[in-house]
């Protein structure tokens, strides 16, 4: 499996709130997350380092007792993701708690363990896991966001919700309460596929089309390929304008 992952500042902020890591695991087993941090320039950067932080840490110590998974159903996985998301939910708060300039910080999460040909994703907020399969682009995750949730109760259309000036208010964020719900979930995926892990600085300028197109150019020898993929998602987030930071990690199967 190839992958490689980039985050860009954009054209407007003048710090990067974004955080992401790819760890492989051996055999071939890889974990990557997205946060997106949220709570003036100081507290959005710490929010987001320091729950991409503690959640690698927890797959850490999990992939360290069971090498590769090894042994672990499914179910098992998706147990270790929820722990991660508690953990760094936890660490954020009580350091938001703590510190009055952090105050009020908190951050999306995004992140999969790809073992094989399963996927087992968690997340927060609205950064996203989109799939390519079979020549077609889907978005796994769903964005915990008022824009989204006024498209549910039938109050917005999702044209509407694109270009709403509410589309940024996210309903769920790590850190920002002592606990937090997040969503799981499990896909297949086979030789050619690929998944991208993206803060909304990217979805807000490159539409999903365009991201199945770029990805789908990515060849399976080539790991050069895939870099220039994410270079090229970025650089077209930027071109539209690069409103916020944008960050693209991509893992092709």
């Amino acid at each position: 499996m190839l992958f490689y992952g980039k985050t860009d500042v954009g054209r407007r902020r003048a710090v990067n709130q974004d955080n992401f890591v790819i760890r492989r695991y051996a055999g071939d087993v890889l974990f990557a997350v997205v946060c997106d941090g949220m709570g003036g320039a100081n507290g959005g950067d710490t929010a987001s380092a320091v729950a991409v932080d503690v959640f690698r840490d927890q797959l850490d110590r999990s992939e360290a007792e069971h090498p590769s998974f090894f042994g672990l159903s499914g179910e098992d996985i998706l147990d270790v993701l929820s722990v991660g998301v508690t953990e760094a939910n936890r660490e954020v708060y009580r350091m938001a708690v703590k510190e009055p300039a952090l105050n009020g910080m908190g951050t999306t999460l995004v992140g999969c363990v790809v073992e094989g040909d399963r996927v087992y994703a968690v997340n927060v907020g609205d950064s996203r896991l989109y799939a390519v399969r079979n020549g077609q682009i889907e978005q796994i995750s769903r964005d915990h966001s008022l824009v989204q949730y006024l498209v549910d109760c039938g109050r917005m259309t999702p044209e509407e919700a694109k270009v709403s000036t509410m589309k940024n208010r996210i309903t769920r964020a790590v850190g920002t309460e002592r606990t937090v719900g997040a969503d799981f979930f499990e896909l297949t995926v086979g030789f050619g596929d690929r998944l991208i892990l993206c803060s909304d600085g990217l979805t807000n300028h490159v539409e999903p089309e365009e991201i199945r197109d770029i990805t789908s150019q990515v060849e399976s020898h080539d790991p050069d390929s895939v870099q220039h993929a994410a270079e090229d998602l970025i650089a077209l987030a930027n071109e539209r304008g690069g409103t916020d930071n944008i960050t693209a990690v991509i893992l092709a199967v």
